[in-house]
């Protein structure tokens, strides 16, 4: 059953964020004002993975008040190529350079209220680089094992979408069997 967007009126804009607030017409013909949150550019992101462990930053979110564990994640640049720009943006908040990146998974972490999406890329090595370029970003970074993810899940200490996508996914794929 399909929404329609009947039209759209702006509400906020500025370089990162435009809210609008849309017309609505639901499949029974009811209208609803919904609010659309439309980012600037898509993000970028990677997994990396090296002897069963991934690195991962400790940061601190001020909207919601919480510390968690998270991917590094950034905006695309114009004419910035995804892969680039999550390789860009893992150097910068921890200090490695990323091995050789191939495509994780994408996803788009609240497509009912907004327009963010997210192209995650993994590697299977890193090379430390020096410190981190965007140290503000985070508290820490630590190589963790893959073994305690679901423990860090379970207390709370990665709660972010597309970390928790990407991590769960890399999970995932160590007990896929190959297809025949």
């Amino acid at each position: 059953m399909k929404w329609i967007n009947h039209g759209e009126r702006e509400l906020y804009r500025d370089k990162w964020v435009h809210v609008t607030s849309a017309d609505v017409e639901l499949p029974d013909g009811r209208h609803l004002d919904h609010r659309i949150v439309r980012t600037a550019a898509p993000g970028a992101g990677a997994v990396v993975v090296n002897d069963d462990k991934v690195l991962l930053i400790w940061r601190h979110r001020f909207i919601t008040d919480t510390w968690a564990w998270e991917i590094p994640l950034g905006s695309i640049k114009p004419d910035e190529d995804p892969a680039a720009a999550a390789a860009r943006e893992f150097e910068e908040e921890t200090g490695w350079r990323p091995g050789a990146l191939r495509p994780l998974l994408y996803t788009q972490p609240s497509p009912g209220l907004m327009t963010s999406a997210h192209h995650i890329f993994r590697a299977d090595s890193a090379t430390h680089i020096g410190p981190p370029k965007d140290g503000f970003e985070s508290d820490r970074r630590e190589w963790l094992p893959l073994d305690d993810i679901l423990g860090l899940v379970d207390k709370k200490d990665i709660v972010a979408g597309t970390t928790l996508a990407a991590l769960l996914y890399t999970l995932a794929q160590r007990t896929r069997r190959p297809t025949e």
